[in-house]
């Protein structure tokens, strides 16, 4: 069974940084590629940011490039999110997949995706 399960959210001023992990269990994890995805209140989910199964590419969304680096480690079948310059915008969930493909073609489709996590709270505010 595909277990996939975020951590490290929380508050953060304006301006600060956060990293969140996720550790996916039951799959050969360097065969999936993953994505993070995030949802505010009220609006759709939104993609943010992917990397391939090997780690050898990331594709990012352009309303975090420059802020948001994706990186994963297949020997702890995590995958982290780090997050700097956070905006009161960036404020959702925060939620990781595993990709049913260890490429990133279409990694911005949610379809895409097999397994998902519960998400991790993300709150930026002063």
């Amino acid at each position: 069974q595909v277990r996939v399960v975020e951590s490290g959210g929380g508050l953060v001023q304006p301006g600060g940084s956060l990293r969140l992990s996720c550790v996916a269990s039951g799959l050969r994890f360097s065969s999936y590629a993953m994505g993070w995805f995030r949802q505010a209140p009220g609006k759709e989910r939104e993609f943010v940011a992917a990397i391939s199964g090997s780690g050898g590419s990331t594709y990012d969304a352009n309303s975090v490039k420059g802020r948001f680096t994706i990186s994963r480690d297949n020997a702890r079948n995590t995958v982290y999110l780090q997050m700097n310059s956070l905006k009161p915008k960036d404020t959702a969930v925060y939620l990781c997949a595993a990709k049913a493909s260890r490429y990133l073609r279409g990694s911005y489709l949610e379809n895409g995706y097999d397994n998902w996590g519960q998400g991790t709270q993300v709150t930026v505010s002063s």
